[in-house]
């Protein structure tokens, strides 16, 4: 079974390319659709964030996520404890869809993961896939957002691998700016490759 990681920077297309790749039938794991459970009201990680970020819970009893935000985005250490609380929580989730995959004999999954190559997620996969789009138009897309500040914005970027590190990382780079049934046809030809075997898999450590 073949593992292909899914990221790019915030405001990229990566959602638009999750939902393309579940039309084109591939079993898709989301590492932030995990992050919104945990930290629902009953989530496995709501208790462990209050304790770390006391005042952030809101009225349903879940994470208030604009509250946190500001209170790690720009900080690295209050980061790196908000991470410490959830990335594990998040591998053992992903760890029984690879397997639940593998025991279906899936022969293609994506992981889905925001900071792939900044939590060196990119040793689960057997390919990176970055989606990526003009500096300009990122911005254009994000600041659109209800709440976003260019304040927060910068943030966030800091935080992040730059774009132009990620493609070069990448196995597969696909551009979002061309229009969506681009993006949809570049997709279906890597999914097809993949399944099909057509390119070496490439050998990463950490899996």
């Amino acid at each position: 079974m073949i593992v292909l990681g899914l990221t790019g920077s915030i405001g990229m297309g990566k959602s638009t390319a999750a939902r393309m790749l579940r039309r084109l039938g591939v079993p898709l794991y989301d590492a932030d659709a995990e992050v919104h459970r945990l930290l629902a009201p009953g989530g496995g990680a709501v208790r462990a964030v209050e304790d770390a970020f006391p005042g952030v819970r809101n009225e349903a009893g879940g994470i208030d996520r604009q509250k946190l935000g500001r209170r790690v985005f720009g900080d690295a250490p209050a980061l790196r404890r908000l991470e410490a609380i959830l990335h594990p929580r998040i591998r053992i989730v992903e760890r029984r869809f690879v397997a639940r995959a593998r025991a279906r004999r899936e022969k293609l999954v994506v992981l889905d993961i925001p900071l792939l190559f900044e939590t060196g997620g990119e040793g689960r996969c057997d390919y990176a896939l970055v989606v990526t789009a003009p500096a300009r138009l990122q911005r254009e897309r994000v600041m659109r957002r209800p709440g976003m500040t260019e304040q927060r914005f910068a943030d966030i970027l800091k935080a992040q691998t730059p774009d132009r590190v990620k493609r070069f990382r990448a196995d597969f780079v696909v551009p979002t700016a061309l229009g969506k049934g681009t993006t949809y046809r570049r997709l279906q030809s890597i999914v097809r490759e993949l399944r099909q075997g057509e390119r070496p898999r490439r050998h990463r450590g950490g899996r």
